[in-house]
Order: C-alpha cells, then sequence, then structure tokens
C-alpha cells in the first residue's frame, strides 16, 4: 500500500468512525476494528490486495440496512469518496465488498466473490461467533427486545434475505438460524480454520446454556 493510499484509508477510517457514533455495541466502532483485525490476519495468507480489504473492512457496516437507510448511505458514501478523490472503479469495487458482506446476501443462489471479497466477508463472521459473537448476539437481541430461549417452535430456515431480515426469532434460535452454519460457510481456508476454536466455544456455551435452565433444548447433533 503506498502513502496516498494509507492516506485514503485514515479519511475513510474517519469517515467511519463519525458515521457510527451512536450504533449499538453489536455493530459499533470496536466491532469495525475487530473485523479489520482478523481481515488483516486473514489476508497475511490469503494475499489479497491490502487498500481494498482494510477499506473494504472499515466500511462493511456503512451502509447496512440494520443501521441506516441504504440508499442513502450508499450515495453518502459515493460523494464521500468523490470528494478525497478516490477513482470510480475503486469506489464501485468497495461498495461491491460492502454489499458481499451480510448474511443474507448469500441466502438466495450461489455467488461468485472475488478474493477481497471472501476476505472481508471472513473477516465480518468471525465477530459473529465464538465468545464475542455470544456477546454480540445477546446484546443485540436485548436492544429488540427478544426472547432468550423459547422452544414452542423450531428454529427457522430462511429461504430469502426478506425473510432474514424480518426475523423476530428469540436469541438461541439465532444460533441455529445463522451463528453455526458460519463454520461452514467461509470463504478462505485462513478463515475456515480460525473459525473451527470460536464454532466449539458456541457449542459448549449451548450445552451449559440448557443445564442451567434445566431444558433438553433444540439438538446440537449435525452442527460439530
Amino acid at each position: 500500500m503506498d502513502d496516498l493510499q494509507a492516506s485514503i484509508l485514515e479519511q475513510i477510517e474517519g469517515y467511519v468512525s463519525e458515521k457510527m457514533k451512536g450504533v449499538d455495541a453489536s455493530h459499533d466502532m470496536s466491532h469495525i476494528c475487530r473485523v479489520l483485525k482478523n481481515a488483516r490476519r486473514i489476508n497475511e495468507e490469503e494475499h489479497g490486495d491490502v487498500f481494498l480489504i482494510e477499506a473494504g473492512a472499515l466500511l462493511h457496516d456503512i451502509c447496512d440496512e440494520k443501521l441506516f437507510d441504504k440508499r442513502g448511505a450508499e450515495n453518502q458514501l459515493m460523494d464521500f469518496f468523490e470528494r478525497i478523490g478516490l477513482p470510480i472503479e475503486t469506489g464501485v469495487s468497495l461498495l461491491n465488498i460492502i454489499n458481499a458482506v451480510s448474511f443474507g446476501a448469500g441466502i438466495e443462489g450461489v455467488e461468485t466473490l472475488s478474493l477481497e471479497q471472501k476476505i472481508v466477508r471472513d473477516a465480518d463472521r468471525l465477530d459473529a461467533i465464538g465468545a464475542i459473537g455470544i456477546a454480540r448476539t445477546f446484546h443485540y437481541g436485548g436492544r429488540k427486545n427478544r426472547e432468550m430461549f423459547n422452544d414452542a417452535y423450531p428454529p427457522q430456515t430462511y429461504q430469502t434475505s426478506e425473510d432474514y431480515r424480518n426475523n423476530t426469532s428469540p436469541t438461541i434460535h439465532h444460533f441455529y438460524e445463522k451463528l453455526l452454519l458460519l463454520k461452514d460457510k467461509m470463504e478462505t481456508p485462513s478463515g475456515r480454520r480460525m473459525a473451527v476454536e470460536r464454532h466449539n466455544y458456541m457449542l459448549g456455551f449451548l450445552k451449559q446454556f440448557y443445564r442451567e435452565i434445566d431444558e433438553e433444548g433444540f439438538a446440537l447433533d449435525g452442527y460439530n
């Protein structure tokens, strides 16, 4: 990465930091920084474009429809790119990385992803699992006033990204509907390897959770 790219990356970090003020702790700037760290670790082995990966990691939630008006956020981002002199084609590449990150983006069919999209997606998904993933999940569920556990109906399998976005499932359901699926959906060899420990930690947490509430809970067979 040259000096100009480093300067642009610094401006992007400032832009993201300002935009993420007031966002809840499950998606705040500390999450962004962890994803950036994960992306750097993955890229040590995968060797993608450093600037696109680091900028994509910083920006990955900036157009998230859970947090912002997506269309408006995309327009603001492209205006920002123009102000800082980022080439149009680079801005489009970053927007493509951003739009490939979400879990919902992969629900409706097979995707063809660039290496940079794969790395940023894996980096974000690593922060969704393990101990930090558990903490983020319950924080988000609490903000949405969701039940922690209810076995009156089973976890769902989503057929469309809209169904996924509109779900109101209890927090424990979220493990089965997304988090326990991520290990096998990692896109890079290093991402898959890094996901194993975090995945196993979640399995142990769920077993302990069910013991403490003295409930059988939902089966964990097939998630190893």
